[in-house]
């Protein structure tokens, strides 16, 4: 299985944030989507980096009043982690566990082609597995 199967089921929609934007928009705008990342584009780049609620949540730690007035970029991973369509899903896993990323961003060439979590990964690896357990035991009764 592949990350574009992945892709086909979930849909292509990618949440995103201008690097410029401030961490309190950041924060409303993964409550309003309740989604756990947002990729941080600027108008040259499909992708700058990436933040994440655990970014945001060090942040108000350290610094609760700078939440509005901070920008996204300030704190953002920056050049974070991709995967490209054709990578394996086995492979993502793999690169997800050791870097210990929850969400990863999909690169078709220089466009941003979606967004999939450890979430989707285990999905997919789970309905694979439920088609191959129907498949055998349809050939085991019908032997």
């Amino acid at each position: 299985m592949k990350v574009k199967d992945i892709l086909e089921s979930k849909g292509s929609a990618v949440a995103t944030i201008p690097a410029d934007a401030s961490l309190h928009d950041a924060l409303e705008r993964l409550i309003e989507l309740r989604i756990g990342s947002l990729v941080v584009v600027d108008s040259h780049d499909p992708i700058v980096g990436i933040l994440t609620e655990r970014d945001l949540l060090r942040e108000c730690a350290i610094h609760p009043e700078g939440v509005r007035e901070m920008a996204v970029r300030e704190i953002m991973s920056s050049n974070p982690i991709i995967a490209v369509p054709e990578d394996e899903v086995a492979y993502i896993m793999g690169i997800m566990t050791h870097n210990r990323i929850r969400h990863l961003p999909i690169l078709d060439g220089e466009r941003l082609a979606g967004m999939i979590s450890i979430g989707d990964v285990v999905k997919a690896q789970l309905e694979a597995a439920e088609f191959e357990n129907r498949y055998l035991r349809d050939f085991i009764q019908h032997s």
